[in-house]
Parts: C-alpha cells; sequence; structure tokens
C-alpha cells in the first residue's frame, strides 16, 4: 500500500507524456536496425567489423520488437514517417559502409551518443515512478546503445569522420524531434 501511494498521482502533479516517448523510441530502433542492414548489405562478412555490426543490430531487433510490442498493447500510433526512416536508416548504413569499417563504426558513434543522451533524459523524465515498465525499458536498451558506442569507438569511430558525425547527430535530434509529433 505504501508503494502504491507513492506512485498516484495527485491533482497538480506533473504528468508525462510517454505516448511521444514510446512513438519516437520505437522510429528510432526501427532506425538502428536499418542503419545496420544497409552497413551489412555493403559489407558482408568481409569487414573486420561485420561480426560487431551483426551483434549490434540483434540487439537492435530485440529493441525493436520490445517497443513493438509495447506500442501494440497501449495503442500508441506509429510514426507516420516510419517509411522515411526505412529508407534513409538504410541509406546511411549503406553510405557509411561504402566509406569503409571506420566510416561505419564513427556513424554508430554519433548516433549512439544522441541516443544515450535521449535515453537519459527520458530516465529523468520517468524516475518520479510515472511509467515502471517503460522505465526498465529505457534503462535496458540505454545500456545496450552505450556498449554500442563504445565498441564503435573501439574500433577508430569515436574521432574519425567529424563532419559525418555532426551531420548524423544534428539528424538524429531532428528525427526525435519530428517523431514526436508525427
Amino acid at each position: 500500500m505504501a508503494a502504491e501511494a507513492l506512485t498516484r498521482r495527485l491533482p497538480g502533479d506533473a504528468r508525462v507524456a510517454t505516448e511521444p516517448m514510446i512513438r519516437v523510441d520505437q522510429a528510432g530502433e526501427y532506425g538502428a536496425a536499418r542503419i545496420y542492414a544497409g552497413q551489412l548489405a555493403v559489407m558482408g562478412g568481409r569487414s573486420r567489423v561485420a561480426g560487431e555490426i551483426r551483434h549490434m543490430a540483434a540487439q537492435e531487433q530485440r529493441h525493436l520488437a520490445g517497443f513493438n510490442a509495447l506500442m501494440t498493447r497501449r495503442g500508441v500510433r506509429p510514426t507516420l514517417l516510419a517509411p522515411a526512416w526505412h529508407v534513409a536508416g538504410y541509406a546511411l548504413g549503406a553510405a557509411t559502409a561504402i566509406l569503409g569499417p571506420r566510416a561505419a563504426m564513427a556513424a554508430t558513434v554519433a548516433v549512439e551518443t544522441v541516443i544515450d543522451q535521449h535515453y537519459g533524459e527520458q530516465a529523468d523524465a520517468l524516475a518520479a515512478g510515472a511509467d515502471p515498465e517503460l522505465a526498465a525499458m529505457v534503462d535496458d536498451y540505454r545500456a545496450d546503445e552505450a556498449a554500442h558506442r563504445e565498441t564503435a569507438a573501439s574500433h577508430s569511430g569515436e574521432g574519425a569522420f567529424p563532419v559525418l558525425q555532426a551531420i548524423i547527430r544534428a539528424g538524429c535530434h531532428a528525427a526525435i524531434a519530428v517523431a514526436k509529433r508525427i
């Protein structure tokens, strides 16, 4: 009973809008899965980082499946821009893979840096217990995303292609803003 009293909302309490969070998170995981698909389509198994990319892609698929299930259970509308994410994510992955493994890893560093920050903001917003299920997913997936960033950085992705990384980070921020609304 005491725990229930801690999570009960009172008049005037700030409400956390979780539907936009779920929508943007699902869109982001979908985009990430498409990036890795594009990278693997170009690199195949020939690159020294292909195994790492396959591992990260499998984790992104787990995240995507989790958000897809959550959206279905809660009746959250997906972003209307999923077709754009489908093409843009794959194109980004393929283009960076064409530039080589360092560019592919630089793209991962850029994307995962923004996602870690984004999930951190969500974790802060959910910290008061507004949505324990979503908070647990965000914390779990955020740990994977941080590991992806560190893995990519260890494969010469951290300081490589600074202009490309800045463009990718800006694109991620824009995609997050748009997916919350559309």
